[in-house]
């Protein structure tokens, strides 16, 4: 029997970090998910160094910060080469290693340091992209009859919500599990194992299965939280994007797009749990270490915004949560008060394997902190996006989860919020004299980040205002 823990990395897109039970939502059921806490550990200060998805996953696998790996924004498409990834590094130290759903990473099919992999991109893809979960469900008696995964007609960057137009088990968010499953059945049982399943849920289409539509439907959903800054998004039109990325939407919409995203986040919860009930009765879950994140949240009406790429809490905060193997000698039920980001999942799983972490890496492992030692953790974390739905968005933010601060290079505009005494970041203090000490501060330390880096932001003194460049 081989003495390294399994290793399985569980990740969602598009998950907001407030939405768990342990984090105190009122409304989100994620018992499977919650219950992670009672043999590991959970992070509530966890964020995306790039909050969307191709540069969040690039952080993810590499360890590195977003201008390190070269994507500080969101564009398809970008090939990527890169020596030393997370999966890489654990085939090399002799796991076996398997992918399995949506990866956005590019060349489409691209290893990337996997064994083997098993694909779902949604509506990317080129013509030549050979997508899984389509083959799979092409097979099955409704798609026979023509009936494809998006006939719902409900647009992937939409608030527009609906339950899904098949059966349950057709739903993407079960066949991930199935060929999770699938694997772990094949696996080879000499070698211990390193699996990421990366679920393509809670990102819209908004479609969960109806049962799940409906646990929502009559709940009492929590309204948007909007700030006393927020005027300048609460842009009211006659005709609706159905892909608009701010705006005043009626309420009754957003409560059906609220409904349905927790519906989804709840049904990913359900699936997870009929995995570890798999692995549990064949002795596998106490000897795998799990990891769960998410690459980036969803403002879901949030001070009138939509979708991600931003700063605030919505978009930029994620879960983070660890569940032990049952050899690895940790505390349990710890949560720790530490700022995270998706940089610290490669070494903190290379950690769990004892595989060396390259020097490559820029994150940090948790590992430490979880053993209760006296190490010298990051003060803040640093996070950007380059510009997305409009030129004005482009952003640099710093957190240490309590407070925040935002730098806006087109405009130069700054923002500071309180974290611990106003969460939901519904007044900014940029203008409050009673707060320019801690302005000045946070000012100061982003003026330090960025000078080294010779992209023109900072020159050591002062914070220089442009366009920031796409990715």
């Amino acid at each position: 029997m081989v003495d390294r823990p399994n290793l399985l990395l569980i990740t969602t897109d598009q998950h907001r970090g407030d939405c768990l039970g342990i984090a105190g939502h009122p409304v989100v059921e994620t018992p499977n998910l919650d219950f992670m806490l009672a043999r590991g550990a959970y992070f509530p200060r966890a964020y995306t160094e790039v909050p969307s998805t191709v540069g969040a996953r690039r952080t993810l696998i590499s360890g590195q910060k977003p201008f390190t790996h070269g994507m500080i924004g969101y564009k398809d498409g970008v090939p990527w080469e890169i020596e030393h990834t997370l999966p890489g590094e654990l085939a090399k130290a002799g796991y076996q290693t398997e992918f399995v759903g949506n990866m956005h990473l590019y060349p489409p099919r691209k290893l990337f340091g996997f064994h083997h992999a098993v694909h779902h991109e949604g509506a990317r893809g080129s013509p030549d992209y050979v997508d899984d979960y389509k083959e799979w469900l092409a097979g099955t008696q409704w798609g026979r009859e023509g009936v494809q995964e998006r006939d719902h007609g409900v647009p992937s960057n939409s608030w527009i919500a609906r339950p899904f137009h098949l059966p349950e088990h057709c739903h993407v968010t079960n066949w991930t599990v199935s060929m999770a499953i699938h694997f772990l059945k094949r696996r080879d049982p000499t070698m211990p194992f390193f699996m990421w399943i990366s679920f393509i849920k809670p990102h819209a289409p908004l479609d969960p299965p109806l049962v799940y539509f409906n646990q929502y439907l009559d709940a009492e959903i929590p309204k948007p939280f909007i700030g006393d800054w927020a005027g300048m998004h609460a842009v009211k039109v006659k005709a609706v994007n159905p892909n608009m990325w701010r705006g005043v939407l009626p309420w009754r919409l957003i409560r059906r797009a609220r409904a349905a995203y927790y519906g989804l986040i709840t049904h990913i919860d359900h699936q997870l749990g009929r995995l570890f009930e798999w692995m549990m009765r064949r002795r596998l879950l106490h000897r795998t270490f799990v990891l769960m994140a998410s690459d980036h949240g969803e403002m879901l009406g949030d001070h009138y915004l939509y979708r991600k790429s931003y700063a605030y809490e919505g978009s930029a905060r994620i879960p983070f949560i660890i569940r032990f193997a049952r050899s690895m000698d940790l505390e349990p039920g710890q949560t720790i008060d530490k700022v995270v980001g998706l940089m610290d999942v490669m070494p903190t799983l290379l950690d769990a394997a004892e595989v060396k972490i390259p020097e490559t890496v820029e994150g940090s492992s948790v590992l430490p902190l979880l053993r209760g030692e006296d190490v010298k953790w990051r003060p803040y974390l640093h996070g950007e996006h380059s510009a997305c739905y409009s030129p004005e968005n482009a952003m640099h933010y710093l957190t240490d989860g309590k407070e925040k601060y935002i730098w806006f290079p087109p405009s130069g505009r700054e923002q500071l919020f309180d974290l611990q005494s106003d969460p939901h970041e519904l007044h900014d203090l940029a203008a409050d004299p009673k707060a320019r000490k801690r302005l000045e501060m946070w000012r100061n330390r982003l003026v330090e980040e960025l000078a080294p880096r010779g992209d023109g932001f900072s020159d050591g003194k002062n914070l220089i205002p442009q366009r920031l460049r796409g990715s």
